[in-house]
């Protein structure tokens, strides 16, 4: 594994849970029909993001938005380069896809590979109405022809380094760091 080493802060726990706020008044804005709105993160950081403006969404609108967790270890394009038994996690969508307005929900967005993986999972489940993608951050460099919808926060970054999102229910923690690779 590369050594990294922290370069700077992007956001702190206030400035991310600001910026949800402003991307969940941004989903209710851009969302013709609640009814049909469902909320899909992208195991691991995606899925509290998505648990976390779904709540919001409850908040200010009183009314319940379906989240899912989508698992796409097994739709990966580099599947062989990350072991031979890779950790599979459970995808828990409890509800039907299709004809579903989806927000896909991830912590940053990079090449848009892992976006293709989470799509080709999420079409396993059914065919949505429309697919919507909202990340935390976006920080360029993109290998194939996605864009998010909903961005969180847009961060220009070089090759060597990587931006590390840290939330409460996973690293308890909450901020988002710029690394970089010092090896």
């Amino acid at each position: 594994m590369t050594a990294t080493r922290e370069k700077a802060q992007i956001m702190s726990a206030s400035e991310i849970e600001r910026t949800l706020v402003r991307l969940a008044h941004e989903i209710l804005e851009r969302t013709e029909d609640l009814d049909r709105l469902a909320l899909v993160g992208i195991r691991r950081r995606g899925v509290p993001i998505a648990q976390r403006l779904a709540a919001k969404i409850k908040a200010l609108e009183n009314r319940d938005v379906p989240v899912g967790a989508l698992d796409i270890t097994l739709y990966r394009d580099d599947l062989s380069t990350i072991g031979a038994q890779p950790l599979v996690n459970a995808t828990e969508i409890s509800f039907p896809v299709t004809d579903k307005d989806i927000i896909l929900t991830d912590d940053v967005l990079f090449t848009g590979r892992t976006v293709r993986a989470a799509l080709d999972a999420l079409f396993d489940h059914g065919r949505p109405a429309r697919v919507q993608l909202l990340v935390l951050i976006d920080r360029g460099h993109r290998e194939l022809p996605i864009e998010a919808r909903f961005v969180g926060r847009t961060v220009p970054t070089t090759r060597d380094e990587m931006v590390e999102v840290r939330l409460r229910e996973i690293d308890q923690t909450e901020k988002v760091l710029l690394m970089e690779k010092t090896g």
